[in-house]
């Protein structure tokens, strides 16, 4: 005879759906965080000799709109580590998210060259906040092992693809439509991004 799962089974059940679903989530979320800040290491430079012709800007200041981003990336990545230990990871994550889009947006309606590299640095800001806040919220969701592996080997190799991505993506967006959208494309996939952040986690 089948035996009938107790309630406290079938509690325990759902519980552990619902588990699975916030770990698929969470890394589907902080994968296309991550896919985003390594994108645009790269989305601009196919793009760059139309940006240096619209804003009448010198071969100097045309270095910056991409030497400003890494910097800044890689300048305040340390800090925002530090910051998703004392404030937070899952806050941390959703300010470096916020940051990144609404400078994105900045960006591509930029009409100076002063005005996109400073949009260009707070891109870089914000995805050095949303970097070491994505790693702390898998590490922190999965336990150690088979499944913790697996889920960051879906986010390194997103990382990874990124960078390539970024030459494909400013190429169409530069050739079809304007280099103002290597930009704006960030904006909506950002925003959906913060709308299905982490719920869970300090």
């Amino acid at each position: 005879m089948m035996k009938t799962p107790s309630l406290t089974e079938q509690h325990s059940e759902q519980r552990e759906k619902r588990t699975e679903r916030w770990r698929s989530l969470a890394v589907v979320v902080v994968s296309m965080a991550i896919f985003l800040d390594t994108v645009d290491v790269s989305i601009v430079n196919v793009a760059l000799p139309t940006i240096k012709l619209d804003l009448q800007l010198t071969t100097t200041d045309l270095q910056w709109v991409p030497g400003v981003y890494v910097l800044t990336y890689a300048g305040f990545m340390l800090l925002g580590g530090r910051a998703a230990d004392l404030l937070g990871r899952r806050r941390i994550f959703l300010l470096g998210a916020t940051l990144f889009g609404l400078a994105s947006l900045a960006g591509g309606l930029a009409n100076s060259g002063w005005l996109l590299m400073l949009a260009r640095g707070v891109q870089g800001i914000g995805a050095a906040l949303t970097m070491p806040a994505a790693t702390s919220i898998l590490t922190t969701t999965f336990p150690a092992g088979p499944e913790r592996n697996k889920a960051l080997g879906i986010f390194s190799a997103t990382a990874g693809a990124g960078f390539t991505c970024g030459l494909v993506f400013g190429g169409v967006l530069t050739t079809f439509i304007g280099w103002h959208w290597v930009f704006f494309v960030n904006v909506p996939l950002r925003a959906a991004d913060c709308a299905a952040g982490p719920r869970r986690g300090a």
